[in-house]
């Protein structure tokens, strides 16, 4: 064991586990989500708070989720999804058709 290690120990310690932004929106072996579609996957939860904050702003329902919960700097595996009937909806959303 290193300084670093040992301060970090202490810090995290005095501070109390640090706390990831937008950890409430994700849902950590949740089986109510387990039948709905993957739109996609993501290994930081920022990047993928964005992506569904676009498709709510779209009007279709989405929410994150994880096998696992995600590491102290927010990352992790992720799956971005959607109700099995929004899986095209989502795609055409997140990738809109160019009209040029």
């Amino acid at each position: 064991m290193g300084l670093r290690d040992g301060f970090g120990r202490v810090a995290r310690g005095v501070a109390g586990p640090r706390a990831i932004d937008g950890a409430a929106e994700l849902h950590v072996s949740d089986p109510r989500f387990d039948d709905w579609a993957v739109v996609e996957d993501f290994g930081e939860l920022d990047a993928a708070r964005a992506w569904r904050q676009q498709l709510a702003e779209a009007g279709v329902k989405a929410v994150l989720t994880s096998d696992w919960p995600l590491d102290e700097f927010g990352r992790g595996d992720i799956a971005l999804r959607v109700p099995p009937d929004s899986w095209a909806e989502a795609r055409e959303a997140l990738d809109p058709a160019d009209d040029a």
